[in-house]
């Protein structure tokens, strides 16, 4: 049969197969037909798959069991068209999703199979989970971590070349990768960004931003290995800052400028400390007004 379907005929025409249960055997057939090329429609496939019986998913499947129990309770019945639908795409259950802070995935990241909002049995929130394998997408925090580098009673910043916050100042960061450890990945950011080798000399403050998808900010005291730096390719200038100079109000996030306004705190109290803390956007003020926030759960030691 697989070497039937992968014939093709004459040039004016294009063999087509069409996924149909098979509702006496429990297992999909493959209709096969002969088109004109001008004629041929492609066919979804997603639009036709969730109508299949389950049946013919593996007994031992970890999900097996999972799938066929979102499938019957959320899947619009062909013969009910007005059924309620659990869907991402009815309003009440997308409202539900977006006040919950989690990210409307629509589709598997393993089979690309459309995915469906719910509460799985033993779980508190709603996940992302497929309609044909079963899987569950489990979203988690991501973290940011970067160097807040000291070099003769100054501070090295750099002005973005990228969205967002094209053209303001930060200190050299970015997303962990698989693989490294938070201080690593500062270093290899550092590098990228300004075209500088660091030491780090010890982690400066953690700040949580629940806000924007659970970030993480991990910041690390450092300083410059040699006097060299320039601007990576996300980065447009470097360059060094006495502390009284700044750039407060050209900062590129809020996450920036609780860092640095607690460092120079810090510095003119006399004590370097570690810092903890939550950055909340203050109730109806712009995300992109970095000023607009409050630091909740302030510990410092």
């Amino acid at each position: 049969m697989l070497k039937a379907i992968q014939i093709l005929s004459s040039s004016s025409s294009l063999v087509t197969q069409r996924w149909k249960p098979c509702r006496n055997q429990g297992l999909p057939s493959i209709a096969i037909s002969s088109k004109p090329f001008f004629s041929f429609t492609p066919v979804s496939f997603f639009k036709l798959l969730p109508k299949m019986d389950s049946s013919f998913l593996p007994k031992d499947s970890a999900h097996g069991s999972q799938f066929r129990a979102f499938h019957a309770s959320s899947a619009r019945s062909d013969s009910n068209p007005d059924a309620t639908s659990s869907s991402p795409s009815s309003p009440s259950r997308a409202v539900a999703v977006q006040s919950s802070g989690v990210r409307n995935i629509k589709f598997c990241q393993w089979c690309g199979g459309p995915t469906t909002h719910d509460i799985p049995e033993g779980e508190e929130r709603l996940r992302a989970i497929c309609t044909i394998c079963g899987k569950i997408a489990y979203q988690n925090p991501k973290m940011v971590v970067g160097c807040l580098i000291e070099h003769d009673n100054k501070v090295l910043l750099c002005k973005r070349k990228i969205q967002p916050s094209y053209g303001l100042w930060t200190l050299p960061a970015g997303f962990l990768e698989i693989g490294e450890s938070a201080m690593e990945g500062a270093i290899r950011e550092t590098r990228e960004e300004a075209n500088a080798e660091v030491e780090v000399l010890s982690p400066f403050a953690q700040l949580d931003i629940p806000l924007i998808g659970q970030q993480t900010y991990i910041i690390f005291l450092a300083k410059l290995k040699k006097p060299h730096f320039s601007p990576g390719p996300e980065s447009s200038e470097c360059q060094l800052f006495p502390l009284d100079d700044i750039p407060f109000d050209s900062l590129s996030f809020s996450s920036m400028v609780v860092t640095l306004n607690l460092y120079v705190e810090d510095i003119k109290a006399g004590k370097l400390k570690f810092h903890y803390g939550t950055i909340n956007k203050r109730p109806g003020t712009s995300p992109s007004d970095i000023h607009a926030y409050t630091l909740d759960h302030h510990m410092q030691s």
